[in-house]
């Protein structure tokens, strides 16, 4: 009862404090939207494609105040890089909050079911962890969709410049004809060299955002061909060509890998069907496992070990390309 108690406390304080945030800052967010809109009308009235606006637009979360405080830790600023890095429209505060009430929610799911303590703590430890894991992980599918479409971003670079284009030119056609994450990307690195920025800083900050070796490859050699000349088109063809061949190398080594990964995923598996199997087959024979301390203290030693080898056999197995 004083569990059952103490969860509709907590999730009534959830409700009301949801609700008051939406009652605090809903107006006002929604005025400033309506602001936005009428401005870009204002801004563009001939034209059906509304265009970004000049000034940059930071998102705003439910609770600025946290934002504030969030970004004067160095964690802070990290945590914007890996939001900006994976697409998603939010803050570090939002994460913040999402990751602290997901951790409530799921120490308390596991109080309710289970009662030992040190479940407890790992329950909330993996829900405060959650958000961060899937931010990585939409971090890691926008990266790799960016380097699929990275040797056709070149070639239309290369096809521009040859076509007699400026460079810059050349990036905001590629950013026309090109869909996400690679046009956006290209569009603001375009939009930042019209709007005062040096080209140099422009394709540092390309860098910062999309962190993987083929931009680095293609900022270092168009800085290179900009202070010491040469054709830009035949270095970008280049280019373009090592990384279509970067990635027929990779694809080879993830085939010769793949016996790895499959003995990774099995040897991961096999002991929680087991342990489920026999609990089925023969519940007084495992009922000592889940009830008996010492039984409590293996299950976290078995799934620590599986945990270190899983990762080990990724690390024995990645090979970089």
């Amino acid at each position: 009862m004083f569990l059952a108690i103490l969860a509709f406390l907590v999730m009534t304080g959830l409700v009301l404090g949801a609700g008051y945030v939406a009652a605090a800052y809903g107006p006002a967010v929604m005025a400033r939207r309506r602001l936005d809109l009428r401005l870009r009308e204002v801004s563009s009235p001939e034209s059906d494609d509304q265009a970004d606006s000049v000034v940059r637009q930071a998102t705003e979360g439910p609770l600025p105040a946290l934002d504030r405080l969030v970004m004067r830790t160095p964690a802070g600023s990290t945590l914007a890089s890996l939001i900006a890095q994976s697409g998603v429209r939010t803050t570090p505060g939002a994460v913040i909050l999402v990751s602290l009430l997901l951790a409530i929610l799921c120490g308390l799911v596991a109080l309710i079911l289970v009662r030992y303590r040190y479940v407890v703590a790992i329950a909330a430890a993996v829900g405060a962890v959650l958000p961060f894991g899937w931010l990585r992980h939409r971090r890691g599918v926008r990266l790799h969709q960016f380097e699929e479409q990275f040797p056709e971003a070149l070639d239309v670079l290369s096809r521009a410049v040859r076509a007699g284009h400026a460079f810059q030119s050349s990036l905001g056609m590629a950013a026309g004809e090109l869909g996400a994450p690679v046009g956006p990307e290209l569009k603001t690195v375009f939009d930042q060299q019209n709007f005062g920025l040096p080209l140099r800083d422009a394709l540092d900050q390309l860098v910062a955002r999309v962190p993987i070796l083929d931009v680095k490859f293609f900022v270092t050699a168009v800085l290179i061909q900009r202070d010491s000349g040469g054709n830009l088109a035949e270095i970008l063809d280049n280019l373009a060509s090592v990384v279509r061949e970067r990635f027929k190398v990779l694809r080879q080594v993830r085939v010769h890998t793949a016996h790895g990964r499959f003995t990774g995923y099995v040897l991961l598996a096999l002991p929680a069907f087991l342990a489920i199997a026999l609990t089925m087959l023969n519940p007084d024979h495992m009922a000592p496992l889940f009830r008996e301390p010492l039984g409590h203290r293996m299950l976290g030693a078995v799934m620590i070990m599986q945990v270190i080898g899983y990762f080990w056999i990724r690390k024995v197995i990645r090979i970089e390309v």
